[in-house]
């Protein structure tokens, strides 16, 4: 079974100048706030509180990065998005920052896409995986909390989301982190992601909207 390397926290950033150096390689997290981010994030790493988790969505305005072995390959935590009762003006803000961060930083080698499995892709997560299929990246989605469902639930939920052309390319994973489920395949993906060669030229990114509903 595919282990990531040790995780460890580095830094919480309130803004995207205060991200570290862009360099190594990073993989981005994003969800709605409800969607278990952070649940899904422990469970890839085998920490119970890496991560921390919140009952008050929209609580958290921070960029949180954990590094994996050493600084030069980290996961990003990015703030949740699609929580109605965040301030609007906080909502613009985040929406902005999260387009430019998908659109500059160079050391983004993937993004992961946590859905609930019982009510996936919405309109704020095809944006998210449409910022990355602009940046030419790899996206994983993982679709959370599959324990509620039957694996025959599980199954039709699936089908019907490969059936839809524009996200051929992406991975979609039935992921549970209380029982454990999709855990290693995820974690062979962001391993390949995460030592892949580096490229040595950013690709051409067109204008990218800002992201509505952005919050913690």
């Amino acid at each position: 079974m595919i282990v990531l390397p040790r995780a460890f926290f580095m830094l919480s950033a309130p803004s995207l100048r205060e991200l570290p150096e862009d360099s190594g390689r990073e993989i981005a997290f994003a969800g709605r706030s409800n969607a278990g981010k952070s649940t899904a994030i422990n469970a890839l790493v085998g920490q119970k509180s890496l991560a921390r988790t919140s009952r008050t969505p929209g609580r958290t305005q921070l960029i949180n990065l954990f590094g994996l072995g050493d600084e030069s390959r980290r996961l990003v935590d990015l703030p949740g998005y699609g929580y109605a009762k965040v301030p609007e003006a906080m909502r613009v803000r985040w929406g902005a920052a999260l387009a430019e961060y998908f659109s500059k930083r160079e050391s983004l080698a993937g993004v992961v896409v946590i859905m609930d499995i019982r009510h996936p892709l919405k309109d704020t997560d095809r944006q998210m995986i449409l910022y990355a299929h602009s940046r030419q990246l790899p996206v994983l989605a993982l679709l959370s909390k599959s324990d509620k469902l039957s694996q025959n639930e599980i199954s039709k939920a699936v089908f019907a989301l490969k059936k839809d052309p524009d996200l051929a390319t992406v991975h979609w994973l039935p992921f549970s982190g209380v029982r454990g489920t999709g855990v290693p395949a995820a974690n062979a993906l962001l391993m390949q992601w995460l030592t892949a060669p580096e490229t040595t030229e950013l690709p051409a990114s067109p204008e990218l909207p800002e992201l509505p509903g952005a919050s913690a």
